[in-house]
C-alpha cells in the first residue's frame, strides 16, 4: 500500500564540476596565486620548453589562471594566448601580463584553427577537467599544434575524482578528477603524442605527473621525426631580445572560434 503521506520531489540536478571550478577560483585567486609570486618548478618547466621551441612561437596556455608566473615567463619569448574558466583570474591576467592575449571560457568547448601553436602548456589544470572528457581535450590539444609541436602538461600519478569545501578558506568548493599516470601515457599515444620527459612532481603526501611530449606526423601511423633541442647557445639570448623577437608577432595570432555563448575577447 502506498504511503498517503509520501511527497514526489523532483530529481535534483548534480553539480556542475566545471561550474564549481569556476567559482573556486574566482573566490580563491589572490590567495592561490599573488601578483608577484614566483615559483621556481614554473621556471625550470619553462627552461624544458625554451630549449625546444623558437622564440616568437605561439604558445596556448590552457588554464593560464591569473598569468603568474607562466604566463609571463613565457610572454617574454613568445606569443602567448591564456584560456580560463575563472573569470577574476582572467581580469588579472590581462592586468599583470599585458604581452599575452586571454580568453575567458571553458578549454573543452573553445577552438583554435588546426595547427594554430608551436606549444600548449596545461600546469594543474587539466585535472579540473571532468574525467571523461580528458582524452577528447588531449585530441583538441593535438588538433592546435602543428606536427612536431609540444605539449607541456602536469596530469594525475594516481585516479582520484574528488572535491573539498571551504578550499584555500576561500568558502568555495573545488573539483578535481583525474586518472594514474599510465592512463594519461596511454591517451597522449592515441592522440599522436611521443613523450619526452616523463618527471614524478611530489605534492604534500602525493603528487602529480609532468609530462612533454612531441606531436607525431598528422598522417596515421607515421612516427614522424623527433624535434632537434636547441642547443645552449641558441636559446641563451637576453630578455631583451627576446622580447624583441615575440612582442611584433602578436596581433598576427589566428582569433579563436568561441563556443556559443562564450566571449571570447582577445
Amino acid at each position: 500500500m502506498a504511503d498517503p503521506w509520501a511527497v514526489s520531489l523532483p530529481p535534483v540536478d548534480p553539480v556542475d564540476p566545471k561550474e564549481q571550478v569556476r567559482r573556486g577560483y574566482d573566490a580563491v585567486s589572490a590567495r592561490y596565486r599573488g601578483d608577484d609570486d614566483v615559483d621556481e618548478h614554473y621556471a625550470e618547466w619553462e627552461t624544458l620548453l625554451r630549449q625546444r621551441v623558437t622564440p616568437g612561437g605561439r604558445v596556448l596556455d590552457l588554464g593560464c589562471g591569473c598569468g603568474v608566473p607562466l604566463a609571463r615567463l613565457l610572454s617574454v619569448r613568445y606569443q602567448v594566448v591564456g584560456v580560463d574558466i575563472s573569470p577574476v583570474q582572467v581580469g588579472r591576467a590581462r592586468r599583470l601580463v599585458p604581452a599575452a592575449s586571454f580568453v575567458q571560457g571553458d578549454m573543452t568547448e573553445i577552438d583554435f584553427e588546426a595547427g594554430a601553436f608551436d606549444a600548449v602548456v596545461s600546469l594543474f589544470a587539466l585535472i579540473h577537467v571532468p574525467l571523461a572528457e580528458q582524452p577528447a581535450m588531449l585530441r583538441r590539444i593535438a588538433a592546435w599544434l602543428r606536427p612536431g609541436g609540444w605539449l607541456l602538461a602536469t596530469v594525475g600519478e594516481r585516479a582520484w575524482t574528488g572535491t573539498e569545501d571551504d578550499w584555500l578558506g576561500g568558502g568555495a568548493t573545488m573539483y578535481w578528477s583525474h586518472a594514474d599516470a599510465d592512463s594519461y601515457r596511454t591517451w597522449l599515444d592515441e592522440a599522436g603524442f611521443v613523450i619526452d620527459v616523463d618527471r614524478f612532481v611530489p605534492e604534500g603526501e602525493g603528487g602529480h605527473r609532468l609530462l612533454l611530449a612531441w606531436l607525431r606526423s598528422a598522417a596515421a601511423g607515421q612516427p614522424g621525426e623527433r624535434p632537434k633541442r636547441r642547443r645552449r647557445s641558441e636559446f641563451a639570448t637576453t630578455l631583451t631580445e627576446d622580447r624583441a623577437m615575440a612582442a611584433p608577432a602578436i596581433t598576427g595570432l589566428s582569433r579563436p572560434r568561441a563556443a556559443s555563448g562564450m566571449a571570447a575577447t582577445l
